[in-house]
């Protein structure tokens, strides 16, 4: 079954900086991540985001669409990335989860992707 691996954190709580040594470290945690899901085989796939004010929400009401910066709610978290893992059940879901980086300051929500048939 695939998985999205929903990875939020605050982008504005302080954190490594671009081009520092503690930045390089905690890209290198991804990395070494996303290289374990793949020799797994269990990589589907999976992008950081751009930080939130570059967002873009759109609604349709009554045949109008209307688009506005920024994300959908505001909240404490915001959604910075994704993985989707073909695992073989919410346990092994739930165990990659918690190797993500962020899973130790933030949060990581699994939501199983809906298979149409």
């Amino acid at each position: 079954m695939k998985y999205m691996l929903l990875i939020y954190g605050n982008e504005n709580a302080p954190g490594p900086v671009p081009g520092t040594p503690e930045f390089d470290a905690y890209i290198g945690e991804y990395n070494v991540f996303t290289e374990a899901t793949k020799k797994a085989g269990k990589f589907v796939g999976g992008e950081a985001l751009q930080p939130t004010p570059t967002a873009t929400s759109v609604r349709v009401r009554k045949g109008k669409t209307d688009s506005m910066d920024g994300p959908f709610a505001e909240t404490k978290e915001q959604l910075g990335g994704y993985y989707i893992l073909d695992c073989k059940d919410l346990d092994e879901a739930i165990a990659f989860a918690g190797k993500i980086p962020d899973a130790r300051t933030g949060t990581v929500e699994i939501r199983p992707i809906m298979v149409f048939e």
